[in-house]
């Protein structure tokens, strides 16, 4: 009989066969390296694949299959790891529950086999997971903890975004999008983390969520899973997460941001690429390192602190954060060609995307911005943050809008910005290269593939 039974279930089937539908996302990846590395024999399908992800998978060897084909689980698979992108209705779907297979979310999949018997370093917060959890996992590597991790992007310092480890530690990055279409819960509640931090909390994902409120009690719910003994990091500038505080905390909390915060800092160079750490209002240290912009200074504050609490001492962690890398698509440089740089930025909440404007402005002075972006989550496509999203752009120059070709929100109102309002993926290449010239900052930023836009720009720039 099917059923939706926990992984120790699978795992009585010698740790043979998982096949993941939807295994291009960057959670589900993450998963499909963990079972590769774990001893399963690892195959996986989906309907968007593209790099990083895609890439990444084919160099572990892992078998991808483009769609959902009910034949694709001939392979008889000891169990299903079902992706939280696919609903009832989707041919592999059914066929699962047809044919009786055992079947379960990412989420539960990633503790039954992996968490619950490790130290969980969970990072949450609307925007800033990924790039906090990278430089979490890199202080605890360059400590010599040989940290496990999962994370929704590929850090530099790793090359990869997910491995099991050598020690207890363990990083996730703390998603409260839903786990599954048969578990509507956060896929965070799953961790049970012992160490979490919450970087802010801002209205998305209103496919999901009805309102902020929904998403704060969800939070709530994910504060609930932290033992007495653990330690939450969090917000101190955020009402949000002020709310969640206050239906109820069971643990240690320590704060970063504003002055009178546990963890704060200062800042050396107008960019954020230096910077002094206060703990407890007393200097411990400097920061100087590649990244920029105000809201990565918060997240190494986060990290800092989360390290600290699993027994790195701060100087160690400032070290660390000195030869961190980044993550890709955070602000990569995708390539220089007659002396317009193009960057690829994995954006898709306005908050994000002001500070990541502001940093670079702070960095390259007076030289031209060039936004290019593209309304691709739910929650943009919807109109949520129709009267966010443009001012939040107002360090960019000039900003190229792609917008669905059958959307139901006009974004083209101008409101004070050079904006250009486009639906399709060529002409607003054209446009973007009529007006660039030497010396111009072109950032991309789309939480989606965009077409291949970047190297499609670089080209451009070349003719």
């Amino acid at each position: 009989m099917g059923k939706n039974v926990p992984l120790e279930a699978c795992s009585q089937y010698l740790k043979m066969k998982i096949h993941i539908l939807g295994i291009c996302g960057t959670f589900m990846g993450g998963v499909a390296l963990l079972a590769r590395k774990d001893g399963f024999s690892v195959s996986g399908s989906d309907q968007q694949v593209y790099p990083p992800m895609s890439t990444q998978l084919e160099e572990q060897g892992i078998q991808l299959t483009m769609g959902y084909q009910a034949e694709q689980l001939d392979i008889d698979p000891s169990c299903v790891v079902i992706g939280n992108a696919l609903s009832r209705g989707n041919e592999a779907v059914e066929a699962v529950l047809n044919r009786g297979l055992s079947y379960t979310s990412g989420p539960q999949w990633l503790y039954d086999s992996v968490l619950k018997d490790k130290w969980v370093l969970a990072v949450s917060g609307t925007h800033g997971k990924t790039t906090t959890a990278s430089m979490l996992a890199w202080i605890l590597e360059y400590a010599n903890l040989k940290p496990g991790f999962l994370i929704g992007g590929i850090p530099n310092n790793f090359g990869v975004s997910a491995r099991l480890g050598e020690s207890p530690f363990f990083v996730v990055e703390a998603d409260e999008y839903d786990s599954a279409f048969f578990d509507k819960r956060s896929k965070f509640v799953h961790y049970h983390p012992r160490t979490a931090i919450i970087n802010n909390i801002e209205f998305d994902h209103a496919d999901i969520f009805d309102d902020l409120a929904a998403i704060k009690k969800s939070f709530h719910h994910f504060v609930r899973t932290i033992p007495s003994q653990g330690l939450i990091i969090r917000s101190a500038s955020s009402p949000a997460v002020d709310d969640v505080m206050k239906m109820g905390c069971w643990s240690a909390e320590e704060t970063v941001g504003e002055e009178n915060a546990t963890w704060s800092a200062k800042l050396i160079s107008t960019d954020a690429s230096r910077f002094t750490v206060y703990c407890q209002g007393q200097a411990v240290g400097e920061v100087d390192w590649s990244l920029i912009g105000w809201h990565n200074v918060h997240n190494a504050l986060s990290a800092i602190a989360a390290a600290r609490h699993a027994g790195v001492p701060v100087k160690y962690a400032l070290q660390a954060l000195a030869e961190f890398k980044g993550v890709k698509r955070r602000m990569e440089v995708r390539g220089v060609v007659s002396g317009i740089t193009v960057y690829d930025d994995f954006a898709h909440h306005p908050t994000a995307m002001a500070s990541t404007l502001a940093g670079l402005r702070a960095q390259v002075g007076d030289a031209r911005i060039i936004a290019v972006v593209e309304v691709r989550s739910n929650t943009m496509q919807m109109g949520i943050h129709r009267d966010t999203l443009l001012p939040s752009l107002n360090a960019a120059d000039q900003v190229f809008l792609l917008q669905p070709a059958e959307g139901g929100c006009d974004w083209s109102v101008p409101k004070g910005l050079s904006l250009s309002a486009v639906d399709n993926l060529d002409n607003i290449i054209a446009e973007v290269q009529q007006v660039a010239r030497s010396g111009d900052h072109v950032v991309v930023m789309s939480n989606g593939g965009f077409g291949g836009i970047h190297q499609k720009l670089l080209d451009a720039f070349h003719e």
